[in-house]
């Protein structure tokens, strides 16, 4: 077991921040804490223009053929999800006092007999996603649906927000990998026959595959690609997409990415991250403000 990381008086004096917001928006309703997030997502990019410049860059190479407007309500829509979002991640402590039936009374699933039969074949699953609609509850909503569920995750620098994340995502019945781990711990869990989830949109500097992804070459992440085909586990693409905003309810889709090894390792990995980054681009389509 690693050893506990020390903590500052930073640490300490951001977490009793954390604290007070956390302790307001739990017991605010739902449909106000969520209202207030949309708000100050739409402050945060509209009028504090955060990152503004590079989301406007991003939709233009995605999008060319919207105009400059339609362009701008995307965004729009991307910070009022995201400060949503975030509303529910400050209140993950309240949320994981619901029981599985209260959080699966929110969400349709799409494919998740197809996920429960593969995993019943005993190779594990390897489930891949992106910073797409709310992979957070997507990972909770799996788990209530009784989906023996392992998350790679990114150890946070505060270790004490880093252990009240872990805590709430535990309580949601997710077990945590942490990225460092991950080559190791992954192959643990696919051969005890669970889920290993990893988000794999991010900008893979090193080690990554180049696909495509909107028409642009992208260094991708191949780690899903490489531990399904080392293992035999199938793949599947998850996307958990938010359908109503009151009350806030999702559809979740579990899709198998089909692929035929061709004997060429390497290759076979570029084709298969090839093949869930277009699938991650066919989802986001469908709700590029929830990306």
């Amino acid at each position: 077991m690693a050893e506990p990381r020390p903590t500052t008086f930073q640490h300490r004096l951001e977490f009793a921040a954390f604290r007070a917001v956390q302790g307001v928006l739990a017991v605010l309703p739902e449909p106000l804490a969520l209202s207030l997030g949309e708000g100050l997502g739409w402050f945060a990019g509209r009028v504090l223009r955060l990152r503004r410049a590079v989301v406007m860059r991003n939709l233009q190479r995605a999008f060319p053929e919207l105009d400059p407007s339609a362009r701008t309500r995307i965004a729009v829509g991307a910070w009022r999800h995201l400060g949503r979002e975030a509303v529910m991640l400050f209140r993950g402590s309240h949320l994981r006092r619901r029981t599985p039936e209260a959080l699966l009374g929110r969400v349709e699933f799409v494919g998740l007999e197809a996920l429960r039969t593969a995993l019943g074949e005993g190779r594990g699953a390897v489930l891949v996603t992106g910073h797409l609609g709310s992979w957070e509850m997507g990972g909770a909503l799996l788990a209530a649906a009784g989906i023996a569920l392992d998350v790679v995750a990114l150890v946070q620098g505060n270790p004490l927000f880093d252990a009240e994340l872990r805590q709430s995502r535990e309580a949601l019945g997710m077990q945590i990998i942490d990225r460092g781990n991950a080559h190791r711990d992954v192959l643990r869990s696919l051969r005890k026959g669970r889920a290993a989830a990893l988000v794999a949109d991010q900008n893979a500097r090193r080690g990554g595959v180049e696909v495509q992804f909107f028409g642009h070459s992208a260094p991708t992440f191949k780690g899903p690609a490489v531990f399904a085909l080392r293992t035999g586990a199938p793949l599947f693409m998850i996307a958990c997409l938010r359908t109503s905003r009151v009350p806030q309810r999702y559809r979740l889709h579990a899709e198998r990415i089909e692929h035929e090894p061709t004997g060429d390792f390497e290759r076979d990995v570029e084709r298969l991250t090839q093949a869930h980054t277009a699938r991650l681009e066919h989802w986001v389509r469908q709700a590029p403000d929830q990306y």
